[in-house]
């Protein structure tokens, strides 16, 4: 009896201290007195387990160091902590543990770089496996750490508190503090950039932040790899990143990069746990997701800088482009601005200098705010004339009629697809280069009489190039060669139907089929040997002709890392083709049920990928898209395992005027939604619907209907996950499948996720924002009913 008190008693203890001790930070002690110096012997202090490092890094070949915290076993020893970020250090300085507990760093003669002071009894220091550096009492309790002082990142099992804030660096190679800040203040999480190389917050502008009740207080990384805003009992208010990959498998870090985006990154730490990754960082998600359109407040140098403008690639990367005429402040910096590469006018002479002038287009361009005029009611021609003749206009933005002056420098620079209209920005003819000035009126003037000059021979030269011309652009056009080009009307490229014949080698190799096109692997010999998908529209009805162009438009206008991108199309006589990136790994289909089947990991991502997708076509895009067709074949994925929506947009034009019959609905059987059956509307709920089967298929990893399944429960898989779900054996639907197992409080969520979006009700399921809030843990997942309980 007593042995079997004290066993009880052991069992308890032990289970009472296993997360404890799973989750305790070894360490080796670094003792009082110890120091490192800056040479290239690069000793450091290293982590029990050698995942961190911290001493002195070179931050160039022949630089000067950071006192820095680094991963040390990947072989880009990439820093994530810097105490001189500001005041690199020569060779030869040196860090020392004090014996009264502070920590110095110290140049080479002695001077004081940077420093902890301490007033109580410090007994060591320790480099802790989660990358956090510490000062701590001999009774262990931490006096002092890194991770309360960040610079730019966050590692997990760090939390950013009220008050906290991390800072960008400078650039690329450029380890000071940067333009841009992200904070915890005032019940938000919130991106500044900040008034730049000062730190005044009264001068600081919010591009993004969150707008919770009740407050968030800290922004936590936990040791699952979710990123998450939270109050001070953990309640979880939002999502910055959901991704959680294993931290077991691989290492994690969000960085808040120099352009003003916070990303969470991830780096195998095996090449076996690569779950399809390279050996590389490479991103899980970002926060925002498109930081070009977010200035839009005041006059400011917006994301990239004065003159630049700002636009997002598929990857979140923001690309700074200087207009015709302008170039790079500092070209080692892509966010620092452009400066025009050409005289500027001079008012007192502007009869004189307005012939001297012309614009260049910058479609789907604007410049926000930094208007000092406005006009109604105008042509573009008319606009341009205004600010020809207008010696302090630098550049217009014209749309639907109404013109807007910008003054110089031009602010909040950004591309949006969405935006109908157009900057011209005004630049010399001959695109003078700008020379030091003089204000002799001479020199002036004989400036003026040489330009006039060379102005009066290229004139004279003018004519017979223009005949030249005129004849080569009618050869060119005789003979059939004319290069592709973008649509007046659609910011996509518009090919001849030969050009994409030969680019598939004659439609030759077929990717897959649907009722209504075919899709062929192409490669554009004159894009760098591009390789696309080339979807071929076989049964276009003539009602649904005139509509292709503006269907296509509406596709061009979304921008979503989880949709497949349409690169162009052609509409040359009856031919009609799309064309797309290409999605590597193909489609959902092949990839689910082939063995050995994904990771559990995997197919989660895929699943909150494909919801934040759908998201997006319902609710954030600029003309709601209902996709009528969501299924495993419609969901393909690239080569970083990224899943992506295809076929948006196409169910009006492959199918015009339809009725809402069982004979002419739209989709495919097994997802289609009970409405196209019944004499009831057709909304967004039908995606939903069937994006609840596809997540199911997903998180049991089998088809919607096995026929030759050993149970007959077991066939409809729909049926049977909300009978184990009720029964309470969900682990019967994943049997054998351990990761799944192990992590089955999700895959329980996913599932009640599934059933409420296959309710036979469309009121009942959520809308897609739900469904991925409810996904990621935002917010909690109730009981779902029977799918069927509104028929009954």
């Amino acid at each position: 009896m007593a042995f079997a008190v004290f066993c009880t008693i052991l069992f308890f203890t032990i289970l009472v201290l296993l997360p404890l001790s799973s989750s305790a930070q070894r360490y080796s002690n670094v003792t009082l007195g110890a120091s490192l110096v800056a040479n290239s012997t690069n000793t450091s202090w290293l982590s029990p387990s050698g995942d961190f490092a911290f001493g002195f890094q070179r931050i160039a070949p022949d630089g000067d160091y950071l006192l820095a915290i680094w991963f040390d076993k990947i072989p880009e020893k990439t820093i994530v902590w810097s105490a001189n970020r500001g005041s690199p250090a020569e060779e030869g300085s040196k860090v020392q543990l004090l014996a009264d507990g502070g920590l110095e760093l110290s140049g080479p003669r002695g001077d004081q770089i940077w420093n902890v002071a301490m007033s109580r009894g410090v007994a060591y220091g320790a480099m802790l496996d989660s990358g956090n550096f510490v000062l701590a009492l001999n009774s262990s309790a931490i006096v002092w750490q890194s991770f309360e002082v960040p610079t730019n990142t966050l590692l997990p099992s760090q939390t950013l508190e009220q008050g906290g804030r991390l800072v960008s660096d400078y650039s690329d190679t450029n380890y000071s503090m940067g333009r841009f800040v992200c904070r915890v203040q005032d019940g938000q999480l919130a991106f500044q950039s900040r008034n730049f190389p000062m730190d005044d917050a009264a001068f600081t502008y919010t591009y993004w932040s969150t707008q919770n009740v009740p407050p968030a207080y800290q922004l936590i990384f936990n040791e699952s790899g979710y990123i998450f805003l939270a109050t001070n009992n953990g309640t979880v208010l939002e999502f910055l990143s959901s991704s959680g990959p294993s931290t077991s498998m691989f290492y994690q870090r969000a960085i808040l990069e120099y352009d003003g985006v916070l990303r969470h990154y991830v780096y195998p730490k095996f090449a076996n746990s690569t779950g399809g990754r390279a050996m590389e960082w490479s991103l899980s998600q970002s926060s925002p997701s498109n930081i070009c359109l977010l200035f839009l407040g005041v006059t400011g140098s917006g994301a990239c800088g004065f003159n630049s403008v700002c636009s997002v690639g598929t990857d979140t990367r923001i690309n700074c482009n200087c207009p015709d005429g302008y170039s790079p402040m500092d070209s080692n910096i892509r966010i620092s601005g452009c400066k025009p590469d050409f005289a500027q006018p001079e008012c007192d002479q502007q009869s004189q200098e307005a012939d001297l002038f012309r614009f260049t287009d910058l479609p789907k361009t604007d410049f926000v705010w930094s208007v000092y005029t406005a006009f109604g009611s105008m042509t573009e021609d008319q606009c341009r004339q205004a600010c020809l003749e207008d010696c302090f206009c630098p550049a217009v933005v014209y749309n639907n009629g109404n013109c807007w002056k910008k003054r110089f420098p031009l602010s909040n620079g950004r591309f949006d697809a969405n935006f109908t209209g157009k900057t011209m920005i005004k630049i010399r003819k001959n695109n003078e280069t700008i020379h030091t000035s003089s204000s002799n009126s001479k020199k002036n003037e004989s400036n003026r009489t040489t330009l006039i000059i060379t102005l009066s021979l290229l004139l004279g030269c003018s004519m017979f190039l223009l005949t030249l011309t005129s004849i080569f652009l009618c050869l060119f056009h005789f003979n059939g060669k004319k290069s592709s080009t973008l649509h007046p009307e659609v910011n996509l490229r518009s090919f001849r139907f030969n050009e994409l014949q030969e680019a598939t080698n004659g439609f030759t190799e077929e990717l897959g089929r649907g009722a209504s096109s075919t899709v062929y692997k192409g490669t554009l010999r004159n894009e760098n040997d591009r390789v696309v998908a080339v979807k071929k529209l076989d049964k276009i009805p003539k009602e649904a002709e005139q509509q292709f162009k503006a269907e296509v438009s509406s596709i061009s206008k979304t921008n979503h890392k989880n949709l497949v991108m349409l690169l162009g199309y052609c509409d040359e006589g009856q031919n009609r083709l799309l064309v797309y990136e290409f999605m590597s790994n193909g489609s959902l289909a092949s990839f689910l049920f082939k063995k050995p089947r994904p990771s559990w990991y995997r197919r989660v991502q895929i699943a909150l990928a494909t919801a934040r997708g759908l998201c997006y076509l319902h609710e954030e895009c600029s003309t709601q898209i209902i996709h009528c067709d969501i299924k495993p074949n419609n969901v393909l994925i690239d080569d970083c395992v990224t899943a992506k929506i295809a076929d948006f947009g196409l169910a009006k034009l492959l199918k015009p005027d339809q009725t809402k019959t069982t004979t002419e609905l739209r989709g495919t059987r097994g997802y289609v939604a009970p409405e196209w059956f019944r004499n009831m509307p057709i909304t967004s709920k039908v995606d939903v619907y069937s994006f609840g089967i596809l997540l199911l298929e997903l998180v049991c990893c089998r088809k919607k209907v096995e026929r030759y399944a050993e149970d007959e429960a077991e066939v409809i898989l729909s049926d049977w996950a909300y009978d184990c779900y009720e029964t309470g054996t969900l682990k019967l639907l994943v049997e054998n499948d351990e990761e799944a197992i192990e992590d089955i409080k999700r895959f329980k969520k996913f599932v009640m996720v599934g059933i409420w979006c296959i309710q036979e009700d469309p009121s009942l399921r959520p809308n897609m924002k739900r469904v991925v809030h409810m996904l990621e843990g935002a917010i909690d997942v109730p009981n779902p009913p029977h799918p069927e309980s509104f028929i009954s």
